[in-house]
């Protein structure tokens, strides 16, 4: 059975693989891969490569900006399959026919998108609902994407984005994001996490799940009415104050980042909804976390660009992110040194927390620098958020709500409490190292007397001032060379020493001849550099 089932499989992988060559061909790959030609190449290549252009544009620790932003504007919809796929997908996670547990499915899809569409329904016991279904097949198709994708990257000429990135790796946590997204009962339970974390906030909910119902790749949940959080003209006209819901969403989307660590990564329009006077969370296919000791570093961080203290920035950065190769110190503090020297004349309520977020993101890139996930994805949230403010209370000061947050966390008993905590463990690490300084300095004193003391030094300097370290060096070991070269061949030439040359000794002849070449060497060289 196997064996004939392979030919048929070998024929798909070998189909899919002509058709992305053809699409990497008439886009032109081996000319070069710009932002904009990746994006085309994958809306051409169908709703599996545009999920993937989708996460990928949350990498901006990786890709570069220009990369990140194009690949932002990929359309989340997608041709929707036919009910009867939608029907079998239902009888195949439940064991029956949908009709035994919905008394009727709209037809019409709310909306459709590259892994999973979203049909209205009401359930026998009359409840109205949104059923989610995976697209059929949906996971095979995409694992065979990402390993014909591994051997298109092959493909990818040097020069590109393959020299800014491993294409590899990030395909490999591409897969894991997407496998987590296709899986159903993950998000139920993130629906479950969410609505628990906000339960005691008034003006935050979250539609009803019905886990009876919901599976691997079939979720149902409450259906949600009320109006975009976007629609200004319908809420104005419903009585809404649009600064009121930006405040308060601001002020929930902080407390989700800085208090619970866990938060919505994709907060645009479409996910975020105002009924009966509450913000309304939905989708939770894409959510972030943070951990404690993340959260405390991004304060440190937000901290030193409030005071301009370029070296909290730094130690937030490198303790937060993980070098790719060897960490030049020197250079970081310069670029960061060059990132606050942007906002140095900036009055703290306005700046753009969303730009500083991005303007940090590119200096960790050009730093080598890989970032948390959760991170990268807090990057696209405040980005999105940004947006929503702009779009229906442009007035509104995001910085302003985050510290009023943070202070008011601060001043919290449990966070006393906390401080207090940490800061007698600090002073007790202090104390007990303070006891080993007088025989550290006893030995120290005891070495150097016995001439056994050493002095170990790790400079960092910049590619230009090694550059010309180096060729300094060159040039002085040259003229060592040219100058012992003309004293030994102008001592032998006072001699009679045989064969003879151009009427002197042949071995100084040939002791000029390599003096003069060396002069020309460094001559040439010098010419060329200059160039």
């Amino acid at each position: 059975m196997s064996n004939k089932n392979q030919p048929k499989e070998s024929n798909k992988y070998g189909s899919r693989l002509r058709e992305m060559t053809a699409v990497l061909r008439k886009h032109g790959i081996t000319g070069g891969l710009t932002p904009e030609k990746l994006r085309l190449i994958l809306e051409d290549l169908g709703p599996t490569y545009i999920k993937l252009g989708q996460i990928m544009s949350l990498h901006s620790d990786i890709l570069p900006k220009s990369y990140c932003e194009e690949l932002m504007r990929l359309h989340s919809e997608v041709t929707p399959m036919p009910f009867e796929q939608v029907a079998e997908v239902i009888r195949k996670s439940y064991g029956y026919e949908w009709n035994e547990v919905f008394q009727s499915i709209d037809v019409h899809p709310l909306g459709s998108a590259s892994i999973a569409q979203v049909h209205r329904a009401v359930l026998k016991t009359g409840e109205d609902v949104v059923v989610k279904v995976q697209r059929q097949g949906i996971y095979k198709v995409m694992s065979r994407d990402i390993s014909l994708l591994h051997k298109a990257a092959k493909l990818v000429p040097p020069g590109t984005i393959k020299d800014m990135v491993d294409i590899n790796m990030v395909l490999d946590e591409l897969w894991t994001v997407t496998q987590q997204e296709m899986n159903f009962l993950l998000e139920a339970a993130s629906m479950e996490e969410f609505a628990q974390r906000n339960q005691d906030v008034a003006f935050v909910t979250t539609p009803r799940l019905y886990r009876e119902y919901t599976t691997n790749h079939v979720l149902v949940m409450e259906y949600i009415d009320g109006f975009a959080i976007n629609d200004k003209e319908n809420l104005l006209a419903n009585g809404y104050d649009l600064n009121e819901i930006g405040t308060k969403l601001v002020d929930n989307y902080i407390r989700q980042v800085m208090e619970d660590g866990f938060f919505h990564a994709d907060p645009h329009p479409g996910n975020v909804r105002i009924r009966d006077g509450k913000i309304v969370w939905i989708d939770m296919g894409m959510m972030g976390r943070l951990t404690e000791r993340d959260r405390e570093q991004i304060s440190n961080a937000v901290k030193g660009v409030a005071e301009n203290d370029i070296g909290l920035i730094q130690e937030a950065v490198m303790a937060l992110g993980e070098f790719r190769g060897k960490p030049d110190q020197s250079k970081l503090y310069e670029d960061i040194n060059n990132l606050m020297a942007k906002y140095g004349t900036i009055d703290m309520g306005d700046i753009d927390i969303a730009e500083v977020m991005q303007d940090l993101m590119e200096v960790m890139k050009e730093n080598k620098i890989s970032m948390p996930h959760g991170l990268t994805m807090l990057a696209r949230g405040l980005a999105n958020m940004e947006g929503v403010l702009a779009e229906i209370s442009p007035q509104i000061n995001m910085v302003e709500i985050a510290a009023a947050r943070m202070k008011e966390s601060f001043l919290t008993k449990e966070q006393w409490k906390k401080e207090i905590k940490n800061d007698a463990k600090r002073l007790y690490r202090s104390l007990h190292k303070a006891m080993d300084i007088p025989s550290l300095a006893a030995d120290i004193l005891q070495g150097h007397m016995k001439g056994q003391t050493r002095v170990n030094l790790d400079l960092h300097t910049s590619d230009e001032l090694s550059g010309l370290l180096r060729r300094l060096v060159r040039n002085i070991v040259m003229g060592l060379w040219v100058m012992a070269l003309l004293i030994s061949s102008s001592i032998i030439c006072t001699t009679n020493m045989q064969p003879r040359l151009w009427g002197i000794p042949a071995i100084g002849a040939f002791g000029y001849l390599m003096a003069f070449a060396i002069v020309m060497y460094v001559f040439i060289k010098h010419i060329f550099s200059k160039k």
